[in-house]
């Protein structure tokens, strides 16, 4: 597996998935957050939402799934990451994250990335910024 040594300003990756009930099942099993506004349909009803909805760690989570397989990639650790819930998430959306490298720093090898999600109505569901460190790989 072959570890990245660079980064370009502007450098951007994506990962797009589709929000499925079980998905959302397991991620509640998994975390043990069983919010009913996330698992009980007639109380997510009487919500501001109308239905239910993933769970917002399901969105950062494919945030995640960018930043580990994709941009910055294996081996790569996480130092912080912002994110606001601009709208929610319901299920049988499809949401792609989107990661842009806004910084670079090679010395110490940290990188700095905008992390967007939206669903497939082009409709921003989440926005912030996550720091990583690039690990080099040892020899």
């Amino acid at each position: 597996m072959t570890i990245r040594q660079d980064f370009q300003i502007g450098e951007q990756a994506t990962f797009t998935k589709t929000i499925t009930e079980a998905d959302v099942n397991a991620l509640a099993d998994l975390i043990g957050d069983h919010n009913p506004v996330h698992m009980d349909e007639a109380f997510a009803a009487g919500t501001r939402f109308g239905r239910r909805i993933a769970h917002g760690v399901f969105t950062s989570g494919l945030i995640s799934a960018v930043l580990g397989n994709d941009l910055p990639g294996p081996g790569a650790i996480y130092l912080s990451q912002e994110i606001q819930f601009k709208a929610p998430v319901y299920f049988g959306d499809t949401i792609t994250a989107v990661v842009e490298v806004q910084a670079w720093r090679p010395d110490k090898r940290i990188i700095t990335l905008k992390t967007d999600c939206y669903n497939q109505d082009e409709a921003l569901v989440a926005t912030g910024q996550a720091v990583l460190l690039a690990e080099r790989p040892r020899e």
